[in-house]
């Protein structure tokens, strides 16, 4: 069990930095690039994006991360050993990835995409909660790695 558990924690790792590094390139190069091309070719680009991310390796990043993370506290927990920082990494990721974009990112994209809201007041409302997640997913590379870093064997 503690091998699997040890597998799971650098498969959450790997999966939360490379959601970290997603979010970070939007709000730290992606939206400030698609400004200067004025708004509407912002909200046309932006909707076109929003539709192309669309894809299994999204999924699995922002779905796996707090999946393997959980998996690994149980089997942490199974073996014997305390999975307090994966359970914490976990719950941070399904809170500050998982849940804000479900209830902020997404209608805000959808919002977007309707032509329901303009690209004005979508881009720095979108970067403020993007950054948000960005270092919520930050958090979560901490916290695993303090699991790894605490991990006895």
């Amino acid at each position: 069990m503690i091998s699997i558990a040890l597998v799971l924690t650098f498969v959450s790792l790997a999966l939360a930095a490379s959601l970290a590094g997603l979010f970070f390139a939007f709000s730290m190069s992606v939206i400030g690039g698609l400004n200067e091309l004025g708004a509407d070719a912002a909200s046309a680009a932006m909707r076109s994006i929003n539709r192309r991310i669309l894809n299994p390796w999204l999924f699995l990043t922002f779905l796996g991360t707090p999946l393997s993370a959980l998996a690994a506290g149980i089997m942490t927990t199974i073996a014997g050993r305390d999975g307090f920082w994966l359970y914490l990494a976990a719950g941070v990721s399904f809170v500050g990835s998982f849940l804000v974009t479900a209830a902020v990112n997404v209608p805000m994209n959808n919002a977007l995409e309707a032509g329901t809201l303009s690209w004005s007041d979508y881009a720095p409302r979108w970067t403020a909660w993007n950054t948000f997640r960005t270092l919520a997913s930050l958090a979560v590379v901490a916290l695993l790695g303090v699991a790894l870093f605490l991990w006895r064997g």
